[in-house]
Formats: C-alpha cells, sequence, structure tokens
C-alpha cells in the first residue's frame, strides 16, 4: 500500500530503515570478515598495504568496502525497451490457446510465416509473460492434468492389503503381461498366469493388451488350473480395468491391485515371465500363425505343470507337489 502526501524525508527515512533491518548478504558477510582481519593485521604493527596482502585483497578494495559493504547493483540505469508489439503478443496468445503444448520452438516459425520478425527466444520470453499474467498454462501443468483425466476409476477391484499373501491353491493368482516379438516382425502381448502356492502357470498370445483380450484370458486360466481361482492380483494396467472387472465381480472372484511402484509383489509373475521368455521363446521355433502359437504355448505350459522340475518345491513338478498337499489335507480330513 502506497501512502500519498508524505514528505520526502520520511520516504527517505523508511527506505534507509529497510537496509538497515535487511539481513546482510552473503558478499557483505565476506567482506566484513576481510576488513576484521585486515585490521587485526594492521593492529599487530603491518602497514596498510602489507595487511592487506597478508588478507589477500588489494588495499583499494577494503578502503572501498569500508565505505559500502553491500556490492552495488549491476543493473543497467538505463535497460533496454522490450520490442513486443502488442499484435505480437495476442497473436502467441492466440496461437498458445489453440496448441496449449506447444513451445518457442514451435510458435516460433508459424509466427514468422506470418511477418512477424521474431526470434525463439524472444517468442519464450513472451510466453514468459504471459504465464506469469495468468493469461495461458505452463505446459507440465496441463500434462499433469492430462495424466490425471486418463486415470481411469476402478469400479471393483481393491488395493492388495498390506502383507496379504496366498496360502492355499488360486486364492491370489497373479496376472501379468508379456511384450515379445518371436517373429521379429510385430510384437504380440503374452497374458500370463502364475500360483504363486501351487507354482501352475498358463499363458496366451494375443495381438493387444486389452480388457477385452484379458476377459478372455480368465476364462481360459479358470479352465486350465486344476484348482478354483478365488482371488486374483494385477498391476495398475489398463488391461487389467473396464470389462476385465466386470467379469471378475460376475464370477465372485475377488480383484487386487497392486499399490504403485511396487512390482516386487507381483514377482512370481515375472519371474515366471522370465521362463517364458529364455525357456520358451528363446529356445524352439515359433509358429507364425497366432493360433498356433497358442497351441505352442499349452503345450508348454503342460511341460511347465507337469515335468519340469520346480526348485521351490525341492525338485518336485507343479502336479505333483498339488497331489502332495492334496493327499495331506485329505488324510487330515480322515483324521479328523
Amino acid at each position: 500500500m502506497k501512502v500519498f502526501g508524505l514528505r520526502r524525508e520520511v520516504y527517505q527515512g523508511a527506505r534507509l530503515a529497510s537496509r538497515l533491518s535487511a539481513e546482510p548478504s552473503p558478499s557483505a558477510a565476506l567482506r566484513r570478515d576481510a576488513l576484521a582481519r585486515w585490521d587485526q593485521a594492521r593492529r599487530h604493527g603491518l602497514m596498510a598495504v602489507q595487511a592487506a596482502q597478508a588478507v589477500g585483497v588489494p588495499a583499494s578494495s577494503l578502503y572501498r568496502w569500508r565505505k559500502r559493504l553491500e556490492p552495488r547493483s549491476r543493473r543497467p540505469h538505463r535497460c533496454r525497451e522490450t520490442n513486443q508489439p502488442p499484435a505480437l503478443v495476442r497473436e502467441i496468445e492466440r496461437l498458445r490457446r489453440c496448441f496449449p503444448m506447444w513451445g518457442k520452438a514451435k510458435l516460433g516459425p508459424l509466427l514468422r510465416d506470418q511477418g512477424f520478425i521474431v526470434s525463439d527466444s524472444t517468442v519464450g520470453r513472451i510466453l514468459r509473460r504471459l504465464i506469469a499474467r495468468g493469461a495461458i498454462e505452463p505446459v507440465p501443468l496441463r500434462r499433469r492434468r492430462a495424466v490425471g483425466q486418463r486415470r481411469l476409476a476402478r469400479r471393483y477391484a481393491t488395493r492388495l492389503p498390506k502383507g496379504l499373501k496366498a496360502t492355499v491353491p488360486g486364492a491370489l493368482v497373479q496376472l501379468d503381461t508379456l511384450t515379445v516379438n518371436p517373429t521379429g516382425e510385430r510384437t504380440i502381448k503374452q497374458f500370463t498366469a502364475y500360483d504363486p502356492v501351487a507354482r501352475f502357470t498358463a499363458a496366451h498370445a494375443f495381438r493387444n493388451a486389452t480388457a477385452h483380450a484379458a476377459t478372455q484370458f480368465l476364462d481360459k486360466i479358470l479352465a486350465a488350473l486344476p484348482f478354483p481361482v478365488t482371488g486374483i492380483q494385477v498391476d495398475g494396467g489398463s488391461e487389467f480395468m473396464a470389462e476385465f472387472e466386470t467379469a471378475c465381480q460376475a464370477k465372485a472372484i475377488a480383484l487386487h491391485v497392486l499399490p504403485p511402484k511396487s512390482p516386487q509383489l507381483n514377482g512370481g509373475v515375472e519371474r515366471a515371465n522370465g521362463s517364458w521368455r529364455y525357456e520358451f521363446y528363446a529356445c524352439h521355433d515359433l509358429a507364425h500363425p497366432l493360433d498356433d502359437l497358442n497351441k505352442q504355448l499349452d503345450a508348454f505350459s503342460r511341460l511347465y505343470n507337469t515335468y519340469r522340475p520346480h526348485g521351490a518345491l525341492k525338485g518336485l513338478t507343479p502336479f505333483q507337489y498339488l497331489t502332495q498337499i492334496r493327499g495331506a489335507e485329505t488324510s487330515v480330513s480322515h483324521m479328523s
């Protein structure tokens, strides 16, 4: 707030008081320290020039610093006036409103094509002034807003509870996608299912990772796994939303989503994807038609589940381990 009608001495006194109350700058503190060391050296009998040499600062500078600690501003008295015609500013604002993500590198050529003599740097300065004035929005803000708009709401899935782990087969089957290029022409998306208790796996390849493809894969794992599936664990991919959530809800299957930035919670299916990548795609001659490739995937699933020894199961296959725990459960039920 500015008060009118005060005398000139009041303004000058207020300016001086503001300078006295302000905190000294780092340069002023360094100068004060040099002056203190210079005075101490002179008190010990050194001449002014000798003391200045001991301090490491010219004597002329020390005499000047004693009069004024704060360095003077190097801002020129006459600054160059900005050459920003109103028509240019209005056109930049109009173009930026039409193309909110474009910066000076794209707007500059457009303006020069319209006849404006302007550099990209000048366009950038005008954009900064328009942003500070609130006439346009900065690009990072619009990007964050766009990401927030793309984040769809979950209709059925819930966040995976902390510490939740499966204790029986089918209680928490992990799903994930694997991107591969078996033919060298076009990538495909493989949906992989992995049960962390029985170590069973199933897979199916699709052209794209969509919610419709995930729904079809859900029907496959329900038919392929030799135990009922009561819970599924997925990451935050959009392929596990929308239609896939509706299918899980219709089948009364609990659907849990991993917390952000926690891929280690999906470690079982990630390890299974490594087996698919290095033991299947890297070691077999693969068929080009997708239907034939899926037949090969089914064959490898049977090999993985019934023939391949599993280190975490002490050399048993997943099928042998499942038979073993089912036998143990049957014995306990008979004893009771």
